[in-house]
């Protein structure tokens, strides 16, 4: 129960942060937005309909249009959230903050964006919208989600270049960037970790090496060459960003020819990380 009354606690915080941004840095400054918000936005600059109205009207549709492509718990969850969202939209109609210094309004609304969609889809949420578009893409196209979420927010997003111009889409981009940039630190945290696979035939001494100098754990992984069957011992760890110089310099003094691959991680749980 104190857990999902924690979520329900971050959907409110991260749908207000959010509507805070449309409300006090994007409209006042006739900036877009992509997705469902920024054709809420555009539905504003135009009639001067209320964008939380517009909000509601179209997640709702999208909502019933896309819940089986969603659990139960993100359903609800999402529910909330564009609920929440609409609400605050409505609230924060008047809020402002004076400044001619549009670049700061793009880079604030940018952060808010950012930690607001964060805190969502952080607690298992998402903002509907073009996240259930893009899972319909991919499912009937074979798209990314990922890759369908940028193609529909880039066509909002350049639609609106009728209405706030040219130099109003590009600070829309910068704010799109910074806020991309703020959602994932708010998902993955400031200390990202990487998982580095080492193939060497000195796995021994360059194991030994870090175990001992790095006092990480290291995971050995039986395999062989495919062309050459010859056993290879394979070392797997999962290091923080700022020890891959470190690790590079022990493979490097030990055995500059060995194959190594850097992939980021973005959860990691167990001894010396997370608890599950």
């Amino acid at each position: 129960m104190k857990k999902y009354s924690v979520d329900i606690l971050l959907l409110a915080l991260g749908s207000l942060l959010f509507a805070i941004a449309v409300n006090v840095f994007v409209i006042p400054n006739d900036l877009g937005e992509g997705g469902v918000t920024g054709l809420t936005i555009i539905s504003y600059y135009l009639f001067e309909w209320s964008p939380s109205i517009v909000s509601f009207l179209l997640n709702a549709v999208l909502i019933v249009l896309g819940l089986k492509f969603l659990s139960k718990q993100t359903a609800l969850y999402t529910i909330i959230a564009v609920c929440f969202n609409s609400l605050f939209l409505h609230v924060t109609e008047s809020w402002s903050i004076p400044s001619e210094e549009i670049i700061v309004h793009a880079l604030f609304g940018g952060v808010l964006t950012g930690v607001g969609i964060g805190l969502i889809i952080r607690v298992g949420g998402t903002t509907a919208g073009s996240t259930i578009l893009a899972k319909i893409i991919h499912k009937y196209l074979g798209w990314s989600v990922s890759y369908s979420l940028l193609i529909l927010d880039l066509i909002v997003v350049f639609l609106s270049y009728f209405i706030i111009g040219i130099e109003g889409v590009m600070l829309t981009i910068v704010m799109l960037y910074v806020a991309t940039k703020t959602m994932e630190f708010i998902l993955e945290g400031a200390n990202r970790q990487k998982a580095v696979t080492i193939i060497s035939a000195n796995s021994k001494e360059i194991a030994f090496e870090v175990s001992t100098r790095m006092e990480r754990g290291i995971t050995v992984i039986s395999g062989h060459g495919y062309y050459t069957k010859e056993n290879k011992e394979v070392l797997y760890i999962v290091i923080n960003n700022q020890e891959i110089i470190k690790l590079k310099k022990i493979i490097k003094q030990i055995d500059n020819e060995a194959f190594i691959t850097i992939h980021d991680v973005r959860d990691v749980f167990g001894e010396g990380f997370s608890s599950i």
